[in-house]
């Protein structure tokens, strides 16, 4: 038997019909309207920070020309002597390039365990006290707003040139950094295990112990390996404050004209983060692969 389909009345339907515009017509003004306020940000920005199109249009070609002065000159007859003239500083750039992924390493090993640390006293789920949850949160704040370079010089002032002041800089700023996406990960978990761990008389330690960790371990080592490869790319910039590593090469190739150097460095870099993103995408994705399996 066929279920009757139920049939409104005109007046009815009218108004629904008139309800629905309106909705359409209230979305589109927000629409228009943020955009509008998008617009208008930017051509404030823009001409505060005195943005010239037609300057940046006339000029645009240097950008382009100045790597293609930076590539080395081959010919087939000399290839390998070019070759060898081009990459002249490998041994040397390779073990500034060591001290950075050293500098990048140490600086997430350490930002990661203070992160770990300081993100359940972040998470609203598991302090009760809204006080502890605040000054945590201000502090994982101030610890990510202030740039890594930034840090990097008032370390270098403090305790000289050297590999030090780049993995504090690091340190702190990944501390930041990952606190807060360990805290949005614990403040995403199922309850209960922490409730059963609670009602059991466990203490707040064994709560984020037994009902906290196992469910977000895995969560916090793709976060982790998300930044090494970010850190990798920041500790090379290290270099251009005296922080240590690879950047301070590189500094000095730019600043005294060394256009062949550059591009050498730049190579050596670039093909050393590309191996890091392939290596450490693909253990995520097995970590997170094999935590969508287990459930």
């Amino acid at each position: 038997m066929r279920a009757a389909v139920p049939e409104f009345p005109e007046a009815r339907l009218q108004e629904l019909a008139d309800r629905y515009a309106a909705a359409v017509a209230a979305k589109r003004r927000r629409i228009w309207l943020g955009s509008a306020v998008l617009i208008a940000a930017a051509l404030a920005a823009g001409w505060m920070g005195d943005v010239d199109l037609r300057k940046f249009a006339e000029n645009f070609w240097r950008f382009p020309a100045y790597f293609a002065g930076t590539a080395p000159k081959f010919s087939f007859s000399s290839a390998w002597v070019d070759l060898s003239e081009w990459l002249w500083g490998l041994p040397r750039w390779t073990r500034l390039l060591g001290d950075t992924l050293l500098i990048a390493y140490m600086g997430t090993l350490a930002g990661g365990v203070l992160g770990f640390v300081l993100c359940f006293l972040a998470s609203a789920n598991l302090v009760k006290s809204r006080a502890i949850v605040f000054v945590t949160r201000r502090a994982l704040e101030f610890c990510r707003t202030v740039p890594e370079i930034v840090f990097a010089l008032i370390f270098v002032l403090a305790f000289g040139l050297g590999p030090l002041p780049g993995v504090l800089a690091i340190a702190i700023h990944t501390t930041g950094a990952l606190g807060k996406q360990f805290a949005e990960v614990v403040e995403n978990i199922d309850n209960k295990p922490i409730e059963g761990v609670a009602a059991s008389g466990g203490s707040w330690i064994q709560i984020v112990r037994f009902g906290a960790v196992p469910q977000v371990l895995s969560n916090f080592v793709s976060y982790a390996l998300l930044r090494f490869e970010i850190n990798v790319r920041g500790a090379a910039v290290m270099g251009f404050v005296g922080a240590g590593g690879i950047g301070q090469d590189l500094i000095e190739a730019v600043r005294k004209f060394y256009y062949t150097d550059v591009s050498a460095i730049l190579l050596l870099i670039v093909v050393t983060v590309m191996l890091i993103d392939f290596v450490t995408e693909r253990v995520r994705h097995r970590l997170l692969g094999l935590e969508g399996s287990s459930t």
